[in-house]
């Protein structure tokens, strides 16, 4: 039988990647989605993905959205915290509902989510939880102290997680994209974009399906030995 997968933010950009990759790979998928119905309902049409729309800043709605899958296709074995929002500012500009909605949502929800999920995992024995931080959790941002903060915190978020899951076969792990090709970039400048590809060391943006293919890794069954890990996917930027 298929592992059950539940993505969030997982129909577009690289939530879209992972879903696929996972799909591609055996695994059974529902993708969460926010807000966009009109892109939802075009991905579940073309890839033949379960979509559900829920706020993965509201804990009530993660809870009930989690049981109502499992009522549906089974028990949730993977899950995938992708879903993040930004609302930048430098800190002189940032209002307190930029600062609360970038953290209620990119923080909390891997909260609410793993939440969900993690006690049904621990007593199957079996659970695989991925957390998608970012190079500007562990490196910083000018105008993202927000966002910066919520990715830093899902790097120890994950550590904590993984303790409590290692002796109960639920591994936890946390993946940091670097600057990766999606619809979040294209509002950046060209001349910001120049020069960010060239503090870079390959040289290029990362694609969504690099990101994807190391979440597929991660949730496998080859990876039980690896958990409390973050692994790095930014083309050598920021060499931690």
């Amino acid at each position: 039988m298929s592992r059950i997968a539940v993505v969030t933010g997982g129909t577009r950009g690289i939530g879209e990647a992972i879903s696929l990759k996972l799909k591609e790979k055996g695994r059974f998928v529902v993708a969460n989605y926010g807000g966009n119905d009109a892109a939802a309902k075009e991905f579940s049409e073309r890839t033949g993905i379960p979509v559900r729309k829920w706020d993965v800043g509201n804990h009530e709605a993660c809870i009930e959205s989690c049981a109502a899958i499992e009522a549906e296709f089974g028990s949730i074995d993977i899950m995938v915290n992708n879903a993040g929002i930004t609302r930048d500012a430098t800190m002189v500009k940032m209002t307190f509902e930029q600062w609360d909605e970038v953290i209620r949502v990119d923080l909390t929800g891997c909260f609410n989510m793993a939440k969900a999920v993690f006690t049904g995992m621990r007593e199957r024995k079996w659970g695989r939880i991925v957390n998608i931080g970012s190079v500007n959790g562990q490196g910083g941002q000018i105008g993202q102290v927000n966002y910066a903060a919520a990715k830093s915190g899902i790097h120890g978020f994950t550590k904590s997680l993984a303790m409590e899951g290692a002796r109960h076969g639920v591994t936890a792990n946390a993946i940091a994209p670097g600057y990766i090709g999606t619809e979040m970039l294209s509002t950046i400048p060209e001349n910001v974009m120049e020069k960010i590809v060239a503090q870079i060391p390959v040289g290029r943006l990362g694609n969504a399906d690099e990101i994807a293919r190391g979440v597929e890794f991660l949730t496998s069954e080859n990876a039980g030995f690896i958990t409390g890990s973050t692994l790095s996917i930014n083309g050598g930027q920021h060499m931690y």
